[in-house]
C-alpha cells in the first residue's frame, strides 16, 4: 500500500466508518488489519475493504464518504475499478467521479459532443462538468469556459432583489461560482472571469451567439422551456463540447410550463455523439442523509401517479 494513512483514514476515521456500516470489529496490528465478525459480514467487510485498498493504491485519499460509497457499490453488486483522478482541485486533493452514474458521466463527456447529465440533487452533475470543463481548460483542448443556468425565480422576485442586473442574477449561478473556486485558486477564477476566459451568464444572454473552442455548460435545465433549450443547444459552434444538467423533479417554471428537459431522452438518446446519462439516488455524493431523502421523494412521487 502507498500510504496507510490514505487507506485507514486519520485516527483510522475509514475503518471507524466502515464498522458503522457493516457489524464487523476492525483492528490494526503492525502491517496486518483483522476483521471479526459473522462469516457472512466479515465476507463483506473483505470486498469493501479490497474496494478500499484499489482505490489507495491508485493514489486515492480515502475519507468516511468514500467508504460509504464503497459500500454502496459493493452491495449493488458494481465491479471493481481502479479510480480515475481528473484533476487535482485548489487544495490539491484528487478530483474524481466516485460512482458507476459519475464514471459514466465522465466517459460520455469525453466520447460526445453533447451529455446531458440528468439525476437529482447532489449527484454531481455541475460539479463534474465545470471539473470536465476545467481540465479541458488546463489541457489547452479549448480556449474558454461558458458557464449558464436560467435566471428562473423560485420563491424571490428579481425585481425585489437589491443591486444592478448583475448582481441580480449572480445568486442564480452562485452553484457554478462555487464549483470554481473549489477547483481554481480565487485570484485564478478572478483573473479568467475578467478576461472572458471564464463567461459565467444567464440562460437568456446566449441568445443569437455561436459558442465555438468552449465547454459549454448550461445548468438547472429543467426550468428551460422546450425554446429555450432548442435556442441553447443550436448555439453550439466549431470545436465545442455542451454540457446540459438538470433535475425533472425540481422545476420551478411558472404558470405549469413544460420543461425541455422532459423531451430529451424521446429527442436525443439515439443520436451519434449526443448522450443521455441518467443518474439517481446511487449516485448522490453530499452527506449520506441526501440519497435518502431523494429516494423518499421518488417513493412518495411514484405513489402519487399510481393513485392518479
Amino acid at each position: 500500500m502507498r500510504d496507510p494513512l490514505d487507506f485507514c483514514g486519520h485516527l483510522d476515521r475509514n475503518l471507524t466508518a466502515l464498522e458503522g456500516l457493516v457489524p464487523v470489529a476492525l483492528h490494526v496490528d503492525g502491517d496486518k488489519l483483522r476483521v471479526r465478525g459473522a462469516p457472512e459480514a466479515v465476507d463483506s467487510a473483505h470486498r469493501i475493504l479490497t474496494r478500499m485498498r484499489v482505490a489507495a493504491d491508485g493514489g486515492a485519499h480515502l475519507t468516511p464518504d468514500d467508504v460509504a460509497l464503497a459500500v454502496r457499490d459493493a452491495q449493488a453488486g458494481e465491479a471493481e475499478r481502479v479510480p480515475r483522478t481528473l484533476i487535482a482541485n485548489a487544495r490539491g486533493k484528487d478530483v474524481r467521479p466516485k460512482t458507476a452514474g459519475q464514471r459514466a458521466l465522465v466517459d460520455a463527456i469525453e466520447r460526445n459532443t453533447l451529455t446531458f447529465a440528468i439525476g437529482p440533487a447532489g449527484t454531481g452533475k455541475t460539479f463534474l462538468a465545470v471539473v470536465m470543463a476545467v481540465r479541458a481548460l488546463r489541457n489547452r483542448e479549448i480556449s474558454r469556459i461558458i458557464l449558464s443556468r436560467p435566471a428562473v425565480e423560485a420563491g424571490e422576485k428579481l425585481g425585489f432583489l437589491p443591486g444592478d442586473l448583475k448582481e441580480k442574477v449572480d445568486p442564480y449561478l452562485r452553484p457554478l461560482y462555487d464549483a470554481l473556486f473549489e477547483l481554481l485558486d480565487d485570484g485564478v477564477v478572478t483573473r479568467f472571469l475578467e478576461r472572458g476566459t471564464i463567461e459565467v451568464a444567464p440562460l437568456a444572454y446566449m441568445r443569437g451567439r455561436t459558442l465555438s473552442e468552449a465547454y459549454v455548460i448550461l445548468d438547472e435545465a429543467q426550468n428551460a422551456t422546450p425554446a429555450q433549450l432548442k435556442m441553447f443547444l443550436t448555439r453550439l459552434g466549431p470545436g465545442s463540447k455542451m454540457i446540459v444538467g438538470g433535475d425533472v423533479t425540481q422545476i420551478d417554471l411558472p404558470g405549469g410550463q413544460r420543461s425541455g428537459l422532459h423531451d430529451v431522452p424521446a429527442l436525443f438518446s439515439n443520436i451519434d455523439d449526443v448522450a443521455v446519462v441518467q443518474l439517481d439516488g446511487r449516485d448522490v455524493v453530499r452527506h449520506p442523509l441526501v440519497a435518502r431523502i431523494v429516494e423518499a421523494y421518488a417513493r412518495a412521487d411514484a405513489n402519487g401517479r399510481a393513485r392518479s
